[in-house]
C-alpha cells in the first residue's frame, strides 16, 4: 500500500430514495466530504463539505432524513461536480495524494460521475479501501463492517452528523489512522 505523508480522505453523500429512484432520476454526488489527515500525527486538516447540484434527480425526503441535505441547500449553495473536482485538485492536491475511503462505493461513484458528466477524474490511484483495511487489522472483527460499527470497536465516538459527507470524512480519518499504527 503506497502512502504519502498527508492522505486525502473523502466521504461522498448522493442522491437516494427509499424505493427505487423516480422515472428520469438517478443517483448523484450531493457533496463532496473531505479531509487531509497526516499519517504520523493522525492530525486532520482541511475538512469541509463541497455541496454539487445535481443535474438529473432532485433530493428526496427520505434522502434529506439521512444526510439532512435539502434540495434548498444545494439549489442555494451547491456547485457543478466539474467545479467541485477542480477545488479537489487545487486545493487538496488530490492528483498526486494517495487517498482513502470507506469501502468502494466512493471510487465507483467518482469515477461513474466523472465519466457521465465526461469531466476529468480528479484522484490518484492509490486508494486505500479502510473498510477492507479495518476488516484486515482489527483482531476480534475480522470482516466489513459499517463506519459507526467500526469507530465503536475502536471506542471512539462518531462525530459530527452521520451520513453527512463532511463529518463522516473525519470520522473515517479516525478508522484509518488506528489501522497504520498496527502496520
Amino acid at each position: 500500500m503506497k502512502t504519502t505523508e498527508n492522505i486525502l480522505i473523502i466521504d461522498l453523500e448522493a442522491t437516494c430514495w427509499d424505493e427505487r429512484p423516480p422515472r428520469g432520476q438517478e443517483s448523484e454526488i450531493i457533496e463532496i466530504g473531505v479531509c487531509i489527515m497526516n499519517t504520523k500525527t493522525g492530525a486532520i486538516s482541511k475538512n469541509e463539505g463541497i455541496l454539487v447540484k445535481p443535474q438529473y434527480s432532485k433530493v428526496s425526503p427520505f434522502c434529506t432524513e439521512l444526510t439532512t441535505i435539502t434540495q434548498r441547500m444545494l439549489d442555494d449553495e451547491g456547485i457543478m461536480l466539474e467545479d467541485a473536482l477542480d477545488i479537489l485538485r487545487a486545493e487538496y492536491n488530490s492528483e498526486d495524494l494517495t487517498w482513502a475511503s470507506y469501502g468502494n462505493y466512493d471510487l465507483n461513484m467518482l469515477q461513474n460521475q466523472a465519466r457521465r458528466f465526461n469531466v476529468d477524474y480528479p484522484l490518484s490511484n492509490d486508494h486505500i479501501n479502510v473498510k477492507t483495511l479495518f476488516g484486515q487489522l482489527h483482531p476480534t472483527v475480522r470482516k466489513s463492517v459499517g463506519m459507526s460499527r467500526a469507530l465503536g470497536e475502536l471506542n471512539l465516538k462518531l462525530e459530527g452528523t452521520h451520513h453527512r459527507g463532511v463529518d463522516d470524512a473525519k470520522n473515517i480519518a479516525k478508522i484509518l489512522h488506528w489501522c497504520l499504527r498496527q502496520s
